[in-house]
């Protein structure tokens, strides 16, 4: 008899996982269930002021495996675009100020960008200089990023470019994130040289001399949801069941059963479980109660999107991309992205010039539920402050997603060792994915998947006298 895989969860990991599982040789009996009656998690693409907007992820970092090389294998490969070429921007100091041509994961190649940039006061540059000199101080395991950047490059460097960059990307605080499981780069560099600055110059990769910059991020024409449609299209024989909210996973003696809210229980070999650590937790805690708490324990920030559109002409935005906040200079939104200015191909499709305002990090969850016409007027507030914008917008669009973004505390790659093992004696023939473990972009899910479905393929086929109810 066949091997049975459930897959729970049809966000991008679980649809990677379930893509891999159906192509494989000799691929097993594959089903997929989510409580959604859409598949993607929060890749979200919608119409708005005649443009394709993507409200959740918009970008794929193109030097990580997984995503570029998906949309590649599903024919979408032509339709990759870069963004538009033009710096970012932070506010800080009562401006917004281009961040230094040259960054290296956050922190500058120079000096000279970063005097000129201004973002850091004469006395913050002395201070950030003096990580070439300090005495090191080997990692003595996890601790937080903002420990290692605030001890190495000072409080300016933190609050002003490493917090809104590194931060802002995972919607929390980078005093709480954990340094080996949100930036492992920073950690790599750490341990390579006393000098953090010194340490990035020989782990991170240069290009090959001569070549021009590759683009660190692409998106696709029409927006990211044609990602999600594209592999949900091509799960062969799986069975994708939407609206279908599992109730909890239970280990029986032919493997692993999957009760599903309305009773249902569909008996499987193994069980992928691609869903948030919330929803993870509150499916094993009658069989793994010790691995359900750790993963209730894993926090989650929830984050507002407010896109909107002016009449092009209307508003004067700057020759970039759209800026993020510093933490000394708060503003009402966490971040902006100029999203007809980034995506050439967006304002192809628009007469509207379109900006979207992020709204909310850890801890600041009755923000993001705040009503629309309130949330609108924050992100107004803040790009009159910003950007002298004045004009009422056309059209405005609120998008939230509460929980999504999970917040990687100190410890946190120890918490999923555990997690792994004491799922793996409850309840073997279970494996996890998703953004809740080892990373919370897109490719990351898609190869967090990915590994899933490869570690299910690996395991032993079932006995040949196993029946199933």
């Amino acid at each position: 008899m066949s091997t049975r895989v459930v897959v729970i969860g049809a966000g991008i990991a679980g649809l990677a996982a379930a893509r891999t599982l159906a192509h494989a040789d000799d691929s097993p009996q594959v089903t997929v269930l989510d409580a959604s009656e859409r598949p993607g998690g929060r890749i979200r693409t919608v119409p708005f002021a005649g443009a394709a907007l993507d409200v959740g992820p918009d970008a794929l970092l193109s030097r990580a495996p997984g995503a570029v090389e998906l949309c590649r294998e599903l024919g979408l490969g032509e339709d990759l675009v870069p963004p538009g070429e033009g710096p970012s921007f932070v506010w800080t100091r009562g401006a917004l100020r281009p961040l230094p041509a040259g960054l290296l994961a956050g922190l500058p190649a120079g000096p000279g960008d970063l005097l000129r940039s201004r973002i850091l006061s004469p006395p913050g540059v002395v201070r950030a200089g003096m990580d070439l000199v300090l005495p090191g101080q080997r990692l003595q395991g996890d601790e937080s990023i903002g420990a290692l950047v605030r001890r190495r490059l000072g409080r300016q460097v933190l609050e002003r470019l490493i917090d809104p960059l590194l931060g802002g990307i995972n919607a929390g605080h980078c005093d709480e994130l954990s340094l080996e499981a949100t930036a492992p780069h920073l950690a790599a560099a750490a341990r390579a040289d006393r000098s953090i600055i010194r340490g990035l110059r020989a782990t991170v990769p240069a290009p090959p001399p001569g070549a021009p910059p590759a683009p660190v991020f692409l998106t696709l024409r029409g927006g990211l949801e044609r990602l999600v449609d594209a592999v949900a299209a091509d799960l062969g024989a799986a069975e994708l069941r939407l609206g279908a909210p599992a109730g909890r996973i239970e280990q029986v003696a032919e493997g692993l059963r999957v009760v599903l809210a309305s009773g249902e229980r569909i008996d499987a070999d193994h069980v992928v479980l691609a869903t948030p650590a919330a929803v993870a937790a509150g499916l094993v805690r009658d069989s793994a109660p010790h691995a359900a708490a750790e993963l209730g324990d894993i926090p989650a920030a929830s984050v507002a999107v407010v896109a909107l559109a002016f009449p092009r002409g209307a508003v004067a935005v700057p020759a970039g991309t759209g800026f993020v906040t510093a933490r000394d200079e708060p503003l009402e939104i966490t971040a902006c992205t100029w999203a007809t200015s980034k995506w050439p191909h967006l304002a192809a499709q628009t007469t509207d010039t379109i900006v979207k305002c992020s709204i909310g990090r850890a801890g600041e969850d009755a923000a993001v539920d705040l009503a629309d016409d309130e949330l609108v007027a924050r992100a107004r507030r803040a790009l009159e402050r910003t950007m002298g914008v004045r004009s009422a917008p056309a059209q405005t669009l609120v998008a939230r997603h509460h929980g999504a973004f999970p917040q990687y505390a100190v410890g946190h790659l120890e918490r999923v060792a555990r997690v792994e093992a004491e799922l793996a004696a409850a309840l073997p023939g279970l494996e996890l994915a998703g953004g809740a473990y080892r990373g919370v972009g897109v490719p990351s899910c898609i190869t967090s998947g990915q590994a899933a479905a490869r570690r299910v393929l690996a395991a032993p086929a079932p006995s040949p006298t196993t029946t199933r109810s």
